[in-house]
C-alpha cells in the first residue's frame, strides 16, 4: 500500500470515529422535541365539552380546577365557576375537593406544554376519584375560542386601588346598585346594555370587569359576551360578585338608602327591601297554602325544566312584558330567579305596567337539586 493510500485510510477511520462519538450526542440532543416531557392524563376533554359546565348561573354538575399558581395566575384570569387548586399545594387543599368522589372532576391549567393538571389529575385518581378529565389545551384555549376569562376578589380589589379597569355593575340600577356596589364600578343593567354602550370607554382595548349577584346571576357573563361582541379586547367577569367584595371588604357605595317597608299582612311577611317577601314566610306559604299565591320563574327554559318551585310557571325575562296582561290578578304574584336580580326586574318591571297587581320577589340565592329539593340562602349585602 502507498503512502498516500495509507493517509487516506487514517483519515477515514478518524472520521467514522468522530462521527460513532458525535450521532448518539445529536440524537440526544433532538430527544425532548420528540419525546413527552411528563406523563399525561389519559382522559382528556376539549373546550366545547368544558363549555358545559364553566356556565353562570353555576350548574353543580362538575368542580372545575384550576392547578396553576393562583396569585400569578387563577386570579388574573380563570375559567368561571373554577377554584384553584395549585398542583404545587395540592395536598393543602385535598378538603376543596367533592365529597362524592363518583363527581366529575376536570383539572386545567395553562396549556398543552403544561404538566400541572395532568400531575393533579393522578394524584386524584390516587384519592379515590373516579370521574377525572383533564382540559389539556387549558385556559389559552378558553380565551381563543372567544370565552371571557373570570377574576378573584383579591384582583378586583387591586383594580380599584389603582383604577387599573373599568369596573361595571351589570344589575338592575335603582333596585341594586344604588344601595350598593363596589367602589368606581359604574352602572350598565345587563337589561338596558345597548342604551348605555356610550358609557364604556372609547379605546376598545381598556380592561373591563363586569360583575352582577354571585354565581347564580348570569348578567355579567351576558354583559361581558355583548362587550366582546362589539370589539373590546379585554374583558373579565367577576363571578363571585358583590356578595362576595360585601363579605371580603365590607358594603360598597351607595347612592340611595333602601326604603322602609310596611308588612304586607297576612300569612306574606315582607323584607327589608321594597317588594321582597322573608324567606320563611315565602317557605312557609310554600308548604301550607301553595294555591294562594302565584310563583312565577322568570329566568330561561332551560333552567327551569333544570329545577324549580313545584308549581311555579316559567315567564323568561325577555317575553314578561308581551305576556303580562296575561298575569292573573286574583292573587299575589312571587318572582323568582336563582340570585334575585332579575326577580327584582321582573317585579319592577309589572310595577310599571300593571301596578294594580300585587307582586313580590325573592331576594336570595335559590339553588335547584335534581331531587326537587332546593336550597334558599339570604344574599350578604
Amino acid at each position: 500500500m502507498t503512502r498516500k493510500a495509507k493517509r487516506l485510510l487514517v483519515i477515514a477511520l478518524g472520521v467514522a470515529a468522530l462521527l460513532i462519538f458525535l450521532l448518539p450526542q445529536a440524537a440526544s440532543a433532538e430527544a425532548p422535541a420528540t419525546q413527552a416531557a411528563f406523563t399525561q392524563y389519559p382522559h382528556i376533554v376539549d373546550v366545547k365539552f368544558v363549555e358545559q359546565y364553566a356556565v353562570l348561573p353555576a350548574s353543580g354538575k362538575a368542580v372545575i380546577v384550576d392547578s396553576r399558581p393562583k396569585a400569578r395566575k387563577y386570579d388574573k384570569g380563570h375559567l368561571p365557576t373554577a377554584i384553584s387548586i395549585p398542583d404545587r399545594q395540592f395536598d393543602q387543599f385535598t378538603q376543596l375537593l367533592p365529597e362524592d368522589k363518583s363527581t366529575l372532576v376536570m383539572f386545567y391549567c395553562g396549556g398543552l406544554k403544561c404538566p400541572k393538571s395532568h400531575n393533579s389529575a393522578f394524584k386524584a385518581e390516587k384519592l379515590g376519584y373516579t370521574n377525572l378529565k383533564v382540559f389539556a389545551t387549558g385556559y389559552p384555549a378558553w380565551i381563543k375560542a372567544g370565552n371571557p376569562g373570570a377574576v378573584s376578589t383579591e384582583y378586583v380589589k387591586k383594580l380599584v386601588d389603582t383604577k387599573g379597569a373599568v369596573i361595571v355593575d351589570a344589575r338592575p340600577k335603582a333596585r341594586k346598585y344604588d344601595k350598593g356596589h363596589i367602589p368606581t364600578a359604574i352602572s350598565i343593567p345587563d337589561r338596558q346594555f345597548d342604551q348605555h354602550i356610550a358609557e364604556l370607554p372609547a379605546d376598545k382595548a381598556t380592561p373591563l370587569v363586569f360583575y352582577c349577584g354571585g354565581m347564580k346571576c348570569p348578567l355579567s357573563d351576558k354583559s361581558a359576551r355583548k362587550a366582546m361582541a362589539l370589539g373590546y379586547t379585554n374583558v373579565k367577569t367577576y363571578p363571585q360578585g358583590y356578595p362576595a367584595w360585601v363579605k371580603a371588604y365590607g358594603a360598597g357605595e351607595s347612592a340611595a338608602a333602601a326604603a322602609p317597608v310596611a308588612n304586607a299582612g297576612s300569612a306574606l311577611e315582607a323584607g327589608k327591601e321594597e317588594g321582597t317577601i322573608t324567606i320563611a314566610s315565602f317557605e312557609r306559604i310554600l308548604k301550607d297554602e301553595p294555591a294562594s299565591i302565584l310563583v312565577v320563574d322568570v329566568r330561561s327554559p332551560v333552567e327551569y325544566k333544570a329545577g324549580s318551585f313545584k308549581g311555579a310557571v316559567n315567564i323568561p325575562i325577555d317575553n314578561l312584558e308581551k305576556n303580562v296582561e296575561e298575569l292573573a290578578a286574583d292573587k299575589p304574584i312571587v318572582f323568582i330567579c336563582n340570585s334575585g336580580g332579575l326577580s327584582g326586574e321582573a317585579h319592577d318591571m309589572v310595577k310599571l305596567l300593571r301596578p294594580e297587581l300585587t307582586t313580590y320577589f325573592i331576594d336570595a340565592e335559590i339553588t335547584f337539586n335534581q331531587d326537587g329539593t332546593y336550597k334558599i340562602v339570604p344574599l350578604v349585602g
